[in-house]
């Protein structure tokens, strides 16, 4: 599990980062800072496995702060996010371990947890399950779709249907085998009928004592039954940091 520490000087950037962080299930906990000047006073307080770096900022930019992150005697993996393309050959000469641009996409991020999850695994952990091939119907011929394309599950009877980002198809399982089946791939079951992958929530509301999800642009129902599980692995991910020695 991942400590990191986001930093950006716009209030709404950072803010949406550290949302999308804390829903990721590899990340433990966030912490945030508003300029490179914040950042460095972070970094002396925790320690932390990953920093997702703005560049341009006032002050000490993102590449100044990289360039004292990399004499680091154990430097936290570098993820700089921008909304800059011209500044990606001097991150990676700070050997920065991934380079996402604004608007910063779920699924982008996501791929940035990933990079930065593998680099961190101690050689003999037990890797993320290997990603799922699924056969379905498509137009009479047969076609394939990887379960981390998958954006929720709907059960119909004995079937279920797989919903992508940009289609739905029936395949014949039923919704218990593939919470089942996809559980340690991060997808949790938010309902008798609703099988959603964590990953890909967009947002996730309480309206009066009422829980719901937004996942691909669709708003799911979160059943009571349900609801206490969602809750705590929203806490999880939102938990302040524990105190951790200085450098």
């Amino acid at each position: 599990m991942l400590h990191v520490l986001v930093v950006d000087d716009e209030a709404p950037a950072l803010e949406e980062q550290a949302y999308l962080l804390r829903l990721d299930p590899r990340v433990l906990d966030v912490a945030t800072a508003a300029s490179g000047t914040e950042a460095l006073r972070a970094l002396e307080r925790g320690t932390f496995d990953a920093v997702f770096l703005d560049i341009r900022m006032p002050g000490l930019d993102g590449l100044d702060v990289g360039r004292i992150i990399a004499r680091f005697a154990q430097p936290p993996d570098i993820v700089f996010v921008t909304a800059f393309e011209d500044f990606a050959l001097d991150a990676f000469e700070l050997q920065a371990t991934d380079y996402v641009l604004k608007p910063v996409r779920a699924e982008r991020l996501a791929e940035a947890v990933r990079r930065v999850a593998e680099r961190r695994r101690p050689s003999g952990d037990t890797p993320d399950p290997p990603d799922e091939t699924i056969t379905v119907e498509l137009g009479g011929l047969v076609a394939y779709v990887n379960r981390s394309d998958v954006l929720w599950v709907e059960a119909q009877g004995d079937y279920a249907r797989l919903h992508t980002a940009d289609r739905s198809h029936l395949v014949r399982v039923s919704l218990t085998e593939l919470a089942e089946r996809w559980r340690e791939a991060g997808f949790m079951r938010i309902h008798r009928s609703h099988l959603v992958s964590l990953r890909h929530v967009e947002q996730v509301r309480l309206d009066a004592g009422h829980w719901t999800v937004q996942v691909g642009g669709q708003v799911l129902t979160v059943s009571r039954r349900h609801a206490p599980e969602l809750r705590d692995a929203m806490v999880r991910r939102a938990r302040p940091s524990e105190a951790r020695p200085s450098r």
